[in-house]
C-alpha cells in the first residue's frame, strides 16, 4: 500500500488516510435527491468521489463505498404531488435515470446504496436515543428537534461562530424545513410531524405520524453499514453546513464516539463564468452535452480535470480541449498495448482487482505522486502527458515498456477514463447563425472573385474558432 492524503475539512489539514479497520477504508458519499435528472454540477461531485475511491483502491486499500439515495424530503414529495403520482413511482424513475447516467460516466457502483425510505426505523431509533439522552425534544405538534445547545462542539466542521447560533427558539421558533440558509441557525428538525402538504407520505412513530428530517438519514445509514469503520465522509462544499454539521452533532450525541474522521468536500462548478441556475438555462445534464456531440467520457474529463477543492469554469471550449487530450491518451494506450500484446479491458480489470498494485510506477511516478497527494488531478494529468512525451523520445527496453504500460493504465483506471469510447474524429457542432452568415458572405465574395474580402472574412471566422472547408459545389463549416 502507498500513502494517500486528502484535505480534511474538519482539521483544515492535508492528512493521510489511516483506516480504522486495517486496509479497509469506509467511504460514505452523500448521493442524489431523486426527484429530477442530476445536472453536471451534481455529477462533478459524484465523479470526483469516484476518482477518490479509485485512487484509494490503486494505492492498495479495499474500499467499502456507501452512497445513499434521498427518496423522501420536501423536493421529492413536492414533485410527486405535482405529478399526481405515488412517491415511489417518482423516485424509482429518477433513480433509474441516475444509475444509467453513472454507467455512461463509467463510474464504479457503490457496494451499498441505501434508500432513506427503507431505513425509517433506524432513524426513529436514533431520534428516541437522543430524546432519552436529553439532546432532542418533542414539540406540541409532534415534531422532534435536536437541541443544538446540548452539543458543545457544534460548529467544529464549518467553523460557524457562536454568535451566529440561534438556539433560543422562543421568538422565531426552530427550523422545520429540510434545508435552510446559513444565517438561520437554530435547533433543527429530526422528525417532521405529518402535514397536509405531505399527502400520504408518512410513517407511524412514538411521537405520532410524520417523516424523518433530511439530516437524519445519512447518520442512521452510515453507522448501520459502516459501524465504527467511519473513515471518509464526502459531499459537495454546500453540504458542509448545515447538513454535515448536523450529522456530526446528532451522530456523536447518539453513539457517544467520534463520527467520521475525514471530511472531504468538493467545490462548486461555474458554467461559462456564471453560477448554474434554472433562470439562466445553464443547468446542463449529460443528455444536453451528448446532444452537442460530446461523449460522456469527454464530459467526465472536463468536469474532473480541475482540482476538487477549486471552483472550475465549465465551457464548450473545455470540452474541445478534453476531447483532444483524450485522443492523445487513447493513441498512446493503443500503441503501448499493441507493443505489449495486451488488451485494455483485461488490463484494467486486473488493475481493479489489485493485481498490479506492486508494479513500479516507472515514468509515471510524478503523476501518481500528484494524484495520491490530495487528489491533484491537474498535476497528475500534466505528469502523464510529460511522461508520454518523454517515452516517445526514448527507446525503453521491453521490460520498461511493460512497466510503463501498466503504470499508465493504473492512472487511467484511477481517473476513470473509458478510452474505448473516445472517438478519433472531432465531434460535430452546429455553427451559430452569426458564423453561418459570415461563411456565406465569404463564399459569395470568393464566387465574385473578391479575394481580399474573402480572406478578411476567412480570418474573421478563424478568430471566432471556425474554419471553412471549400468543396466543388459549396462549403462546410467546422470548429477549429
Amino acid at each position: 500500500m502507498t500513502e494517500v492524503t486528502f484535505h480534511n475539512t474538519l482539521t483544515r489539514k492535508n492528512e493521510p488516510i489511516e483506516p480504522r479497520n486495517g486496509n479497509v477504508v469506509g467511504l460514505y458519499c452523500c448521493g442524489p435527491t431523486v426527484y429530477a435528472q442530476a445536472h453536471i454540477g451534481n455529477f462533478r461531485t459524484f465523479l470526483l468521489q469516484d476518482v477518490m475511491r479509485r485512487a484509494i483502491q490503486v494505492a492498495g486499500y479495499k474500499v467499502i463505498h456507501v452512497r445513499n439515495l434521498t427518496d423522501v424530503d420536501d423536493k421529492t414529495i413536492k414533485r410527486a404531488i405535482e405529478e399526481d403520482k405515488p412517491l415511489t413511482e417518482v423516485t424509482e424513475h429518477w433513480t433509474e435515470v441516475f444509475h444509467k447516467d453513472c454507467e455512461r460516466f463509467n463510474m464504479l457502483p457503490p457496494q451499498i446504496e441505501p434508500k432513506a425510505t427503507e431505513h425509517v426505523q433506524e432513524q426513529i431509533d436514533m431520534v428516541q436515543s437522543l430524546i432519552d439522552k436529553g439532546h432532542a425534544y418533542k414539540t406540541d405538534d409532534g415534531s422532534v428537534y435536536f437541541r443544538v445547545s446540548s452539543f458543545d462542539e457544534y460548529g467544529k466542521l464549518s467553523r460557524v461562530k457562536e454568535r451566529e447560533l440561534t438556539t433560543d427558539t422562543s421568538s422565531s421558533g426552530p427550523i422545520d424545513s429540510d434545508e435552510y440558509e446559513r444565517d438561520s441557525m437554530a435547533d433543527f428538525v429530526m422528525w417532521k410531524s405529518r402535514k397536509p402538504a405531505d399527502g400520504d407520505v408518512y410513517w407511524d412513530s412514538p411521537w405520532g405520524e410524520g417523516r424523518p428530517g433530511w439530516h437524519l438519514e445519512c447518520s442512521a445509514m452510515s453507522m448501520k453499514y459502516l459501524g465504527r469503520n467511519l473513515d471518509i465522509h464526502s459531499g459537495g462544499v454546500d453540504l458542509t453546513f448545515p447538513h454535515h454539521e448536523n450529522e456530526i452533532a446528532q451522530s456523536e450525541c447518539s453513539c457517544g464516539h467520534e463520527f467520521f474522521k475525514h471530511w472531504i468536500h468538493t467545490a462548486h462548478l461555474m458554467v461559462e463564468g456564471e453560477k448554474m441556475s434554472k433562470s439562466l438555462g445553464n443547468m446542463f445534464t449529460v443528455d444536453d452535452i451528448e446532444a452537442k456531440g460530446f461523449a460522456p467520457v469527454v464530459l467526465r474529463y472536463a468536469l474532473t480535470s480541475g482540482h476538487y477543492r477549486q471552483t472550475i469554469n465549465f465551457t464548450m471550449d473545455s470540452l474541445h480541449a478534453a476531447q483532444s487530450a483524450l485522443q492523445r491518451l487513447k493513441k498512446f494506450s493503443d500503441e503501448r498495448l499493441a507493443e505489449a500484446g495486451l488488451k485494455r479491458s483485461a488490463l484494467l480489470k486486473a488493475i481493479s482487482k489489485g493485481q498490479h498494485n506492486a508494479a513500479p510506477w516507472a515514468a509515471f511516478e510524478d503523476a501518481w505522486n500528484s494524484l495520491s497527494h490530495d487528489l491533484n488531478i491537474p498535476a497528475a494529468l500534466g505528469g502523464i502527458f510529460t511522461a508520454i512525451k518523454g517515452l516517445k523520445i526514448s527507446e525503453p527496453s521491453a521490460d520498461e515498456t511493460s512497466q510503463a504500460t501498466i503504470a499508465f493504465h493504473k492512472l487511467i483506471f484511477a481517473l476513470g477514463y473509458d478510452l474505448d469510447s473516445v472517438v478519433t474524429e472531432k465531434p460535430s457542432e452546429e455553427a451559430p447563425e452569426a458564423i453561418k452568415e459570415l461563411a456565406k458572405k465569404r463564399w459569395d465574395a470568393k464566387q465574385s472573385k473578391d479575394w481580399a474580402a474573402a480572406d478578411q472574412l476567412r480570418d474573421a471566422l478563424q478568430t471566432e474558432g471556425w474554419k471553412i472547408l471549400d468543396q466543388k459545389d459549396g462549403y462546410e463549416i467546422e470548429r477549429i
